[in-house]
Parts: C-alpha cells; structure tokens; sequence
C-alpha cells in the first residue's frame, strides 16, 4: 500500500462516495474492485459471492478475463477461495500456486499471478462470500493491508445482507443469506406458530460506516465503554449470571472482555482505519466470532456468546437503543428466537403479538419453557445455529409437535403449514365444546382438571379452559418481574385480584420459591452455590428469612378475608419445616386478630412433594398437612439426579418409565390412605398421553398449564380408566422396569379410540 497511514482511509472515503452514487448493483461493484485494486497496488481484485447452493460465483474482477463474472464457479472448500469461505480464515500467500488448495480457474486468466491475499465477506460471524487481491510479484501483503481488505469486506457484507446484489442472480439461483433453511429441534410446547423472527439479543444493523473525525468516534468509544464496564455487574446479575450458573467466573470473564486491550485496540484501529465505533465494534466481533468457530478449545468456543453479548450491549450503548424500543416496532405475528432467555424477559413482549418461541438452548421443565406453556406458546428448543442462521423480519415457521423450524420457508411449505394451523383451530373449537362439560371418563369416574398460573395476565385463562380452579399458583413470577421485593400492599392486591377472578374456584399459592435458577438481582442475601437447584432455596431460604415469610403471609391472610385460603410450602424436606412454617402462620393470625382484620373463614396448608426424602415421611406428612401437590418436575430432577437445565442429559430418562410412576403411585396411594387429597401439579399432567398414565395409576386431581386442559380432557372423556387401570397395574407389577409404558399407553389409546 502507498500510504500506510492514509491508504485505508482514502479508500473507505471513495467507498463511502460509492455507495452514495445512483449506480446499478453490478456497475457499483466493479468499481468498488477497480478502487481496491489502485488502492492497494494489485493488479487483481475479485469478488466471489456465496449461493445457496454452496457455490461462490465470481461476481466482479478487476485484472481477470471480465467475461468470467457470473461463470467462473468454485464449491465451497474447493481452491484457495473455497477454503476461505469454508474456515472463515483469511489467505496470505507469496506463491499462492504452491499452496495444496490451489485450483486454477482456465476462464479467469490468473495463472499468471502468484501473490495472492483473500478475506471472507463475514457479517455476524456468518460467511456470504470472499474478497481477493493479487499480484504477478511474490510478496507478501502486510498487516494494515489485510485490515483494509478486512474492512472493506464487511462494507460488501451488509451491500448482500441488504439486498442489493439480488437483481444480479440469475433465475432460480438465490443467494445464501435468503436461502430457505429447515433446522430439527426438542419440540417444548405444541402448537404451529407462522410469523417473523424476532432476535431477542437483536443484531444491531450498523447503518453508519464510515467516520467524518476519528477522534471524535474514539471519545464515543471510550465512553461507551466506560459506561458498558459500570454496568457490567448489574446486567450480570439481571440475567446471565443466573443462566451460566458459575457465576463468579462469568462475571470475571466479561470483567477480563471489556477491559481486554486487545480487543480495545482493535476497535480503535478499525476507527482510525475510517469507520464509525458502531462499524468498528460490528467488525472486529465479526472477525472475532468467526475465529473462534474454528476453535477447538470448547472453554473457548463457548466465550462466543460472551463476546456477542458483549459487542451487542456496547452497541446498544451506543446507539443509544433499549430493549424497550423493540417491543415498539414488534411485529403483531413475531416469532422470538433467543439463544436463551429469562422467563421474565418473555413476559416483557406484548403476549398478543408473540406466535412462538425458537431457543438453541433450553430443556423442557427449564422455567422459560414452563412460562411459555402457560401462555400457549408454541416452542422448539436446542435448535443449534438459528440465532446466527436468522436475520430480524425473516419469515419462519415453528412446529412445537414434531420440533421443526423453517426459516425463509419456500412456499409450498408455507401453504402445508397453513392448513395445518387451520386443522389445530378446528380442534381448538372442539375443545372450547368441552369447555363445559364435566372431566369424566367414560365409566363416570371425575377428575379435578385445574390450572398453573403466575401473574394476573393469566386470570382470564381460567374462565377460557374450563379449569376448576388454581392448582398452583406460582408467587414467585411477582417477585421475578420486579425491580425490588413487592411491598406486602402490592401483594395483597395481586393475591385478591386472584381470588376475585377465581370466585368460588379453589386457588393454591405456594409460597414464594426463588433460590436455585430463580435468582432476584436484587436479593444480596443469596450467594453463589456450586450446585444451587440442591442448595438455599424455596422453604428452606423463606424459614431462613422468615421476614420474607412473614410478609407474604400476611399479605394472603388479609387478601382471602372472608374466603378459604390454600396456602402450599414448596421443596419440603423434613415434616419439622411444616410445622415451623405454622407457627408463623399462627403468629402472623394472632396478629391480624388483635388489628380486627378480616381473616380467612378456613386456612389450608399443603405441602410439595418434590423431595424424595419425603417418600420416607409419607405417613407423617398426609397427617401434618390438609393437602399434597406432586411437583413433578423436581421430583423426578432429584430421583434421576438429571439437572433439568443441562441440555445435554435433560431428556436422557423418561418420566413415564415404572420406577418413577411406581413412585408417583406410592404417593397418591398414601394420601387416599390417609384421607389427604394428592394433586400433581407438574409439567406431566399437561399431555395427554402422560396425563393418561397418571389417571390409570390413581390421580384424579392435575394441574397444567391452561392450553393444555382442552386436549387432556378430550383424552379423558373418551377414557375407560377401570381397563386402563388394569393395565397399569399390570405393566408397574413387571418386575421389567425397562416396559415401554409409552408404547404401551398409545396401544392402548389406538385399540379404544382415546385421542392423544
């Protein structure tokens, strides 16, 4: 290059009048190479443009025959430019035609040309084509020349992320980027949800490239860092923390990020290199994410999604952009892909806007999951790749039955899934008949269909399902979607607002549960645990702070004034924990007692089941309490000690399997003994098939999300439990614990016509 210190910048200046002229797409490219080429002394520069074929189709040429341009055509990993798209990695060769990866091109005239320098055109870590320099001379480009090309790579990336190199396609051939693309999930929730992507760590589209004064767009970079390390531990601890589960060393590791001057430097070379601080951060975590791909450290491959998130959030700082503008420009059928998320960052979006939820992670009783069940929202998890696969406003189909995302759907497929989500309303007006028709089977036994629910947005589900009531209400989700503890007032409303809407149907609160993978930014008595899912949470945190207890007790005591109150403590470990949670439910009556305030006409206490140290207190426990509720997902958490959160083992094991439903037996057989009333109130009782194994080993009391009662009840109606029974019965006394009980359950429903 001519001038080290200006030759970048000169170039990205005729770059920026480039872009800025009224040129057809093909004439702007070719003279975007032509400037390259004079720019940096090569007597070649060559665009080559990623299909969706996986072919690169040479689409502008400065020095070779010009008659090559949309002809000349190399596979992906095929040649010097081949293996450039496919690593990611940019080519600097003093003889290029030594190098084992060398494919000559007869068309194209090179032959003559041995230097040879080549970048990947990447935009968000994700290759659309490659960029070539070349010369006759053996030398060996220097570093600030690959910077240049580098940067001028990622000017061409958002010109085809744009769309303005579409016109150039010839007929039937589409670019990669627009390329339809289908990806095989975990189906979460069923359901069919059509709309448009939704990023929820939304790529910020740098409009901005270039700068006008480097010093000014370095100041802004500096303060846009000073702010983004200020805010480092706040944003920690709102979500990732809780999600990356060793939380000190997430949080040294973004500590270590944004004060890495490495990473700083860079940034600041690509600003004195021409572009904006929004430009400059776009490239350099670019380049980064598309090194670290190739990494084979998996400690390292994984800071990936720190990097990203940390590039995203000095984005937003500065553009000044929040998450609150994008529930603003939402579109009404949005389709929300996340690599992971909060259950309470779901509920920020507009819940009638939202058609379905895409996760590369997630497991299926994880509480994101749980929260999107309880709002009907179709899901597909571990879905890898689909973040970087999607752009915001691309098209894209998800199938919460068989897993399946579609993204930029062809139209034919479009049309399939159309009808389907037309069949699926045609079976939602079928269950709306039932809505009020009893839950009996065919043989006239009565089963307690009752609802999960969270927050005062679900109470007009309860009409809508049918439910017979509240079989778990979780207090928590308050707790979760505030920016502090719910003064006792704020409580006491949400729990009458509860029990207004529920009229004479029978609610269930438990107690608050946090602790554990529901963490409260703003709780700093909780601290870090090595294994926090078995460590301070639930009862055992509340009977530690018992000023917690004390005030969500009262706040539900004067709340039911005049009604029944059921009240359940979760993650009960020992029987002494329920009667220590009595004496301060007795303390806190007596105290309203002495106020005159209107109490409760009758109190009931319940306790989880969700322990397996209680399976050996059964007896005690259905005396020291008016109700039990399985918790189902805990439960059976603990019993195959797999973390429910660990995508990798979360669906190793199968809750319909003998030992475990032998176990939930065990427990509804005590209650019925005692005379205590057993509901499960888990994510097993909202499918019809495991619903189904839970009504044949002795339950007549579920709880479940509310989308999920309509399907279960059309199941239970056609059901004659008395054979079903008998069968269970059979299949749990094998002494097989290896009988496919799924497999023996749709037998069943196929032979008497039950619908699952």
């Amino acid at each position: 290059m001519r001038d080290t210190a200006g030759g970048p910048r000169v170039l990205l200046r005729r770059l920026r009048e480039l872009m800025a002229e009224a040129l057809e797409p093909q004439e702007r490219l070719d003279r975007i190479v032509r400037e390259i080429a004079q720019n940096m002394v090569a007597e070649v520069c060559s665009l080559y443009v990623l299909r969706a074929d996986s072919v690169l189709e040479l689409y502008a040429t400065e020095g070779l025959n010009p008659s090559s341009v949309h002809l000349a055509q190399l596979r992906l990993g095929q040649g010097l430019v081949g293996s450039i798209a496919a690593s990611a990695r940019p080519l600097n060769l003093s003889d290029a035609q030594k190098h084992p990866a060398f494919a000559y091109l007869p068309e194209t005239g090179e032959e003559i040309y041995h230097s040879f320098l080549g970048v990947p055109v990447l935009r968000a870590g994700r290759t659309l084509g490659v960029l070539v320099v070349q010369n006759r001379t053996m030398r060996h480009y220097r570093e600030d020349e690959l910077e240049a090309l580098e940067t001028v790579a990622m000017v061409i990336a958002e010109m085809i992320a744009t769309g303005d190199l579409a016109r150039l396609t010839r007929p039937g051939i589409e670019l990669d980027l627009s390329r339809p693309v289908s990806l095989k999930g975990l189906p979460f929730n069923e359901g069919v949800g059509l709309g448009h992507v939704v990023l929820h760590e939304p790529r910020i589209v740098v409009t901005a490239l270039f700068n006008e004064d480097s010093d000014v767009e370095l100041e802004r970079l500096e303060t846009a860092l000073d702010s983004l390390r200020l805010s480092i531990d706040d944003m920690l601890s709102r979500r990732d923390v809780a999600f990356e589960g060793e939380h000190r060393a997430v949080l040294e590791a973004y500590r270590m990020f944004a004060n890495d001057r490495g990473w700083v430097r860079r940034l600041q070379e690509a600003i004195n290199n021409g572009l904006t601080a929004e430009a400059a951060v776009e490239k350099v975590q670019s380049d980064m994410r598309a090194r670290m791909l190739h990494m084979t450290d998996p400690y390292l491959r994984e800071r990936m999604s720190d990097f990203d998130d940390l590039a995203n959030r000095l984005l937003r700082q500065l553009m000044g952009r929040g998450p609150e503008a994008l529930a603003e420009i939402l579109p009404k059928d949005a389709i929300v892909v996340a690599r992971s998320m909060g259950a309470a960052e779901l509920l920020d979006y507009p819940r009638h806007k939202l058609r379905g939820l895409v996760l590369e992670e997630g497991a299926p009783t994880s509480h994101i999951v749980i929260v999107a069940r309880a709002i009907g929202l179709p899901t597909v998890g571990q879905v890898k790749g689909v973040v970087s696969m999607s752009e915001n406003g691309d098209a894209i189909i998800v199938d919460g039955e068989d897993g399946q995302v579609h993204l930029r759907p062809q139209a034919d497929v479009e049309a399939a899934y159309a009808e389907k989500v037309r069949f699926r309303a045609r079976r939602q007006k079928h269950y709306q008949e039932l809505r009020d028709r009893p839950a009996e089977t065919k043989d006239r036994v009565h089963v307690d269909l009752m609802m999960n629910a969270g927050l005062a947005v679900d109470l007009p589900q309860l009409a809508q399902s049918g439910a017979v009531g509240i079989g778990l209400f979780r207090t928590e989700l308050q707790f979760m979607v505030a920016a502090a503890f719910p003064r006792v007032e704020a409580q006491e409303r949400l729990y009458r607002e509860v029990l207004d809407a529920a009229g004479d149907k029978p609610v269930t609160f438990r107690t608050i549960d946090i602790g554990g993978d529901k963490v409260l930014p703003y709780f700093k008595g909780a601290q870090q645990e090595e294994n926090p899912a078995l460590g301070w949470r639930a009862v055992r945190l509340t009977l530690d702070r018992p000023g917690l207890l004390r005030t969500q007790i009262r706040a539900l005591l004067k709340a039911a004034g005049g009604r029944e109150l059921r009240m359940m403590l979760p993650m009960v470990t020992e029987v002494g924990e329920v009667r220590q949670a009595r004496d301060i439910i007795d303390r806190e009556v007596r105290h309203l007692s002495r106020f005159a305030h209107h109490l409760p006409t009758r109190l009931k206490l319940g306790a989880m089941v969700e322990v397996p140290a209680l399976l050996w207190q059964l007896e005690e426990l259905m005396q020291a309490v008016d109700f039990v509720s399985v918790g189902s997902n805990d439960l059976f958490q603990f019993v195959t000690a797999t973390d429910r959160g660990n995508t990798r083992i979360a669906d190793r094991f199968d809750p319909l399997s003998v030992p475990f439903l032998r176990l939930l037996r065990q427990i509804v057989r005590a209650g019925a003994a005692w005379g205590t009333p057993v509901t499960l109130c888990g994510e097993l009782a909202g499918r019809p098939i495991s619903a189904m194994a839970l009504l044949g080993i002795g339950y007549r009391s579920i709880s479940m999300a509310p989308a999920a009662i309509g399907p279960v009840k059309a199941m239970l109606c056609e059901l004659q439990l008395a054979e079903l029974t008998k069968v269970m019965d059979e299949a749990l006394a094998n002494h097989s614990a290896s009988t496919d009980i799924r497999a023996l359950l749709r037998q069943f429903a196929d032979a008497h016509d039950v619908p699952l």
